[in-house]
């Protein structure tokens, strides 16, 4: 018997390590790629050090409806200060040797990875093919694809509208004798890291929806539980140093399970009406005999 269990287990691995190897040698492949755009991906994540992002732009609209319509308020609160700001140079600054290389094959990485999803989520899914029926191994193609689209959705979302936010917050502090001075590493690794933490974000409907089709979890578990999972996306943003940090990935963590709620809803396996019906007789008890008249 023991050998019976053991020879399963090593089979597993063996496949799990298959499917590791291609896995790490089309992130390589991907990484090749995106080595040639590295540079215009440091550009475009060192925009919002410039100080003109969405926000000023939404902040000078708003300040010019306030100009015409009470410019009274306008001129007591200085808002034309706001209108006038110039676009600040900024630069990220480095103090190690190879820094920006190694900064360079960082950003290659995750590029290459986020390139590659198609393949590794493929993987992952022949990986747990022989688990599923014949119907369900026919949902490969919209499962590669949905997963590596929200990934991709979650990690622009970080980039447009949570990283100008973060940055912008940041340098609100500059003052007299107060100047920002980014180092590249710090800035470049905090970026990379969140742009993973909120690409797994926007998959967790994915894996509600996959652990409902296999009956594993439920509409009725996931709405129970809903004040757990305020408090498990209070304990994964504090992980991270600064409370703006935190709240950003807080709310959208807390969001996508509900989400996620929805997805089992919607999605879930449906129970069949003779479990149903077994259940609802259960709750009924037959009346004892001295009860009966």
């Amino acid at each position: 018997m023991g050998e019976q269990k053991v020879q399963p287990f090593i089979e597993h691995l063996i496949e799990l390590r298959k499917r590791l190897i291609v896995s790490i040698v089309a992130i390589v492949i991907g990484m090749g790629v995106s080595w040639n755009f590295s540079n215009d991906l440091l550009s475009f994540v060192e925009k919002p050090l410039t100080g003109q992002t969405y926000l000023t732009e939404l902040k000078k609209q708003v300040y010019q409806k306030v100009k015409e319509r009470y410019p009274s308020v306008y001129f007591r609160y200085k808002l034309d200060k706001e209108l006038t700001q110039t676009v600040k140079d900024r630069q990220l600054n480095y103090s190690a040797p190879l820094e920006p290389f190694f900064i360079q094959c960082k950003i290659s990485v995750i590029a290459g990875f986020i390139l590659s999803l198609p393949v590794v989520f493929h993987q992952l899914w022949l990986f747990i093919a022989p688990g599923l029926t014949r119907k369900e191994k026919r949902l490969a193609v919209p499962f590669v694809t949905v997963s590596t689209v929200s990934f991709c959705v979650g990690a622009l979302f970080f980039l447009i509208v949570i990283w100008p936010v973060i940055i912008n917050f940041s340098l609100s502090y500059e003052a007299e004798g107060l100047r920002s001075w980014f180092n590249l590493s710090a800035y470049i690794n905090f970026c990379l890291r969140l742009i993973l933490v909120f690409g797994l974000i926007f998959e967790l409907p994915i894996l509600a929806l996959l652990l409902a089709r296999f009956g594993i979890v439920n509409y009725g578990l996931l709405a129970r539980n809903r004040k757990y999972a305020v408090l498990a996306s209070a304990i994964v943003a504090a992980f991270h140093a600064d409370l703006i940090t935190m709240f950003v990935i807080m709310v959208p963590l807390y969001l996508m399970y509900e989400v996620s709620i929805w997805v089992a809803l919607i999605f879930g396996k449906k129970k069949p009406a003779v479990a149903e019906v077994e259940e609802l007789g259960a709750g009924k008890q037959e009346p004892e005999p001295g009860d009966r008249e």
